[in-house]
């Protein structure tokens, strides 16, 4: 549960100008706390004491809100094109306090902070005196996402919420996420935090971004005033689409397409795989990710790897690499080489260390790939955008702790070959698909493109290569043996 805190009410406040008061005050203000406030002071002088929605049971103690509290401003208008808005800011994401307090109380293992918080832009309706509080539950529970699957947000990230996101009627059901414009990285004793801004757009949008890339439809919204303009402000009352709004943006999204492909390169799905060369009585079986109770769990770096692969791979104009088991670092930080046509799903450097339970894999003769409708509509997106130009795509699991890895054959270092295209490691597939496969695939997938138009549930096969796809309810997905 939360509270509005009214602006002037006992709470955090925004640190004094620089003097001895200041120096007082640091000593006994969270050190996180004060960088970030510093920033939001810069912003809104005028608004030290603005209105807050903060957690009544901390989630360090045990309640259910890991942000702290969203601090709410009213954003004047600087421009024609920039609309007053109301500016929403997340207290919770990064390291606030550097003593590892959510992980005490809770006895997660994951990192105290993830380096960034979570900012809105919300279009402010005529006559309207006071920030609706909506927004902020919509952060809380991109937070709690963050918080229990430890997968951290990027600038180009969608969000499929499928819902309006103030449960009104509105077109605006999801989500992308990219720098904040006006906020800048702040340094605090325990790391840089970033800003990421939650931008709503219509489904259209979304679909579009999926196919492409969210830096370039992000970059389209920008152009449109009405849509969200230079600051990407969202108003919840907008209609049309940008492609209704002005059909030439449709144009540039399909060019962007053919040419780039798409820069997503995973996402996590309610799927499930089964081995078909195996009998179910076989010990070894991985035809369910379940062995009686005790489920399958990827190792500690196979779900290190899959998470770099669906946390990177959307910055624009780049080819993502699946980051190397033992990457090299450097400033902290993963360190790439240059993009290439190809993509790799191994180190570039013949040091690299590969643990031996990664080569322990599997090659297998049939599979059964399972996916519920959502994700079954994304299947000629990974066909099409990212086998056809080289590259990889990966469904995790949401519902178990599994993997399924499609590669084309101009990726480097998957231990699926053309040799043998089905191999596991334990629970993680990866299969290998040829460029003249990967066309038949679509021509008989088609009609996942209107999944509207079929009755669950739906299922494909080639016999020849001992693959079948199954389109299933998501109510099969809630069991855990699937």
């Amino acid at each position: 549960m939360a509270e509005l805190r009214p602006s002037g009410a006992p709470g955090p406040a925004a640190p004094p100008a620089p003097g001895p008061t200041a120096l007082a005050f640091a000593s006994l203000f969270p050190p996180g706390l004060h960088a970030i406030y510093g920033e939001c002071r810069r912003l809104y002088p005028d608004q030290p004491n603005p209105l807050q929605v903060t957690a009544i049971v901390k989630y360090w103690l045990g309640g259910p809100d890991p942000l702290d509290y969203v601090s709410m401003y009213r954003n004047g208008s600087p421009s024609a094109n920039i609309p007053e808005h109301w500016h929403y800011i997340s207290f919770g994401l990064s390291d606030l306090y550097g003593d590892n307090r959510v992980h005490e109380f809770t006895g997660t293992d994951g990192p105290s902070g993830f380096g960034f918080e979570l900012t809105f832009r919300l279009k402010r309706e005529t006559g309207e005196s006071a920030p609706p509080t909506w927004p902020a539950e919509l952060m809380q529970g991109l937070a709690r996402y963050v918080f229990q699957s430890e997968n951290t947000f990027c600038s180009g990230d969608h969000v499929s919420w499928h819902s309006p996101l103030d449960n009104s009627e509105s077109r605006i059901q999801h989500m992308l996420l990219t720098e904040d414009p006006q906020m800048q990285p702040v340094q605090t004793p325990f790391g840089v935090v970033t800003f990421l801004q939650i931008v709503g757009v219509c489904t259209e949008e979304l679909h579009a971004a999926q196919q492409w890339n969210g830096q370039g439809i992000l970059e389209l919204l920008r152009t449109v005033p009405v849509a969200g303009g230079p600051w990407l402000i969202t108003d919840m009352r907008r209609g049309e689409t940008i492609f209704e709004i002005d059909p030439h943006l449709q144009e540039r999204v399909d060019k962007g397409i053919e040419s780039d492909g798409s820069n997503l390169s995973g996402v996590s799905a309610k799927c499930a795989w089964d081995d078909l060369s195996r009998p179910p009585e076989d010990d070894e079986d991985s035809r369910s990710i379940c062995i009686g109770t005790q489920p399958r769990r990827l190792s500690g770096k196979d779900t290190e790897q899959i998470r770099e692969t669906l946390r990177r791979g959307l910055e624009i104009n780049s080819k993502p690499v699946l980051p190397p088991i033992n990457p090299q670092r450097q400033n902290g930080l993963t360190h790439d080489r240059a993009p290439s046509r190809k993509d790799s799903l191994e180190s570039d450097s013949s040091t690299a260390i590969i643990p031996h339970e990664l080569i322990r894999t599997r090659q297998l003769e049939s599979v059964h790939l399972k996916f519920n409708q959502e994700s079954g509509a994304l299947i000629p997106l990974c066909l099409r955008g990212r086998l056809l130009h080289g590259r990889h795509f990966t469904y995790k699991s949401i519902t178990g702790d599994m993997a399924i890895t499609f590669v084309s054959t101009g990726v480097e270092g998957a231990f699926a070959t053309e040799e043998h295209p089905y191999a596991a490691h334990g629970p993680w597939l990866q299969i290998l698909l040829t460029e003249e496969f990967v066309e038949k695939m679509l021509e008989d997938l088609e009609d996942l493109t209107s999944p509207e138009e079929f009755k669950l549930p739906k299922e494909y096969s080639w016999p020849e290569k001992k693959l079948k796809v199954s389109i299933l309810p998501d109510v099969v997905f809630d069991s855990p043996l699937h």
